[in-house]
């Protein structure tokens, strides 16, 4: 490795190499100038493997923290027990700043120092003996990591961020509303709130933008996933204020998102809004499955109608993953696309086809929507490269 070369993966090095290459053909770098620039960086699959084992140490440190403070510590007093996790969350905050860090242990340190600041979240709630399953404590534990990510810069916190404070918004809307259909409401709002955000960061924010972006896929898909559910419970929508409010943010958000963005991510934001209606509708539609051979026509129509709104919009999510080389959200987009299907499979069809039949259709089923919807894919990644060249 050449001295003060940076490390890339070997497949950014190869489009590196390519682009240069097609530069000095237009004209628009000289050969000298070409090699110059190659030679900041060199290949390093280990880069990507250190980052994975100092996040993944990271996780388990932090989670190892909070369950530390969960679990009653009855040999030292709460003052104690409070002190410390304060000095642990502190240490690694300010060691995360450090600027000789390196880079993957400076996102650890972050993401430790987020998840940290719930054990002190929940442990000052022990010692003021507030409940500890209170979705209030852990809205706080949201806000906060949030403020750190945007105060940092840092991507691990903001990942802690958005998940405690969708798992708040979520659990205190069911909570107040006692509602399958107001937790189906909430998790595709959600989905549209991280959608708009991630369109407001594509121009200064771009690693930020990836992370909400899967947020929103994560929310859109598994607000579907769930609305699709044959009986999954009541159906009536039960208002409460914390869901009311988050609908107003959710419409503000995506009124400016789709005032200020351009294309691509315009038309990401206004799917994110048609998908609600959809899986309000999903919701309320509710045939009867009930005993072997006893499957109404409803039922199926409703499944193959769930099925198909499903393949659709997973398309549509991996096809955004592809466009924007984010391959979690094309992973994401197939997996969540097998599950659901299998789901459904076993949910409705069943009760009426049995045993090897059933994997047998199921079989086909997911190999023709894998065909179809990866040549439709690469069809659409294709044509709108074409267009943006």
């Amino acid at each position: 490795m050449e001295t003060g070369a940076r490390p890339v993966a070997p497949r950014r090095l190869d489009w590196l190499n390519d682009e240069t290459a097609r530069w000095v053909g237009e004209g628009i770098l000289t050969e000298h100038t070409a090699e110059k620039i190659k030679a900041q960086y060199v290949a390093s699959p280990t880069g990507s493997l250190t980052r994975v084992i100092s996040y993944l140490g990271g996780a388990f440190l932090g989670v190892g923290l909070v369950w530390l403070v969960a679990t009653n510590l009855d040999t030292l007093s709460p003052l104690v027990r409070f002190a410390g996790i304060v000095v642990v969350w502190l240490a690694f905050t300010a060691a995360a700043e450090v600027p000789t860090l390196p880079h993957p242990l400076r996102g650890a340190f972050r993401g430790i120092a987020a998840t940290g600041f719930g054990g002190v979240i929940f442990q000052a709630a022990q010692s003021l003996q507030v409940p500890a399953y209170e979705p209030s404590l852990v809205g706080l534990w949201g806000l906060g990591a949030l403020l750190y990510a945007y105060a940092s810069a840092g991507v691990a916190p903001l990942v802690v961020g958005i998940t405690t404070t969708m798992i708040w918004f979520d659990w205190q809307v069911v909570a107040s509303s006692e509602s399958t259909f107001a937790g189906v409401f909430a998790v595709l709002v959600g989905g549209v709130v991280a959608t708009a955000t991630a369109a407001l960061h594509d121009r200064d924010r771009q690693t930020f933008a990836q992370v909400w972006r899967l947020a929103g896929g994560v929310l859109v898909l598994g607000g579907l996933f769930v609305a699709a559910i044959p009986q999954i419970g009541d159906r009536e929508l039960a208002w409460s204020p914390t869901l009311v409010v988050a609908l107003v943010i959710a419409a503000l958000l995506a009124a400016v998102a789709v005032g200020r963005t351009r294309g691509w991510s315009r038309w990401e934001v206004l799917a994110s809004v048609l998908i609600v209606p959809i899986g309000l509708a999903l919701v309320s539609w509710d045939p009867q499955v009930s005993d072997l051979g006893a499957v109404s026509g409803e039922a199926w129509l409703s499944a193959f109608v769930s099925i198909a709104v499903y393949v659709v919009v997973a398309g549509a999510v991996a096809v955004d993953g592809s466009v924007r080389d984010h391959t979690l959200l094309v992973v994401l987009a197939t997996g969540a696309l097998v599950v659901f299907t299998t789901m459904q499979s076993f949910a409705v069809f069943a009760p009426i086809v049995s045993g090897a039949t059933l994997f047998l259709m199921l079989g086909v089923l997911l190999l023709t929507t894998g065909f179809v919807f990866d040549r439709a894919r690469r069809g659409v990644a294709a044509n709108l490269s074409e267009g943006l060249s």
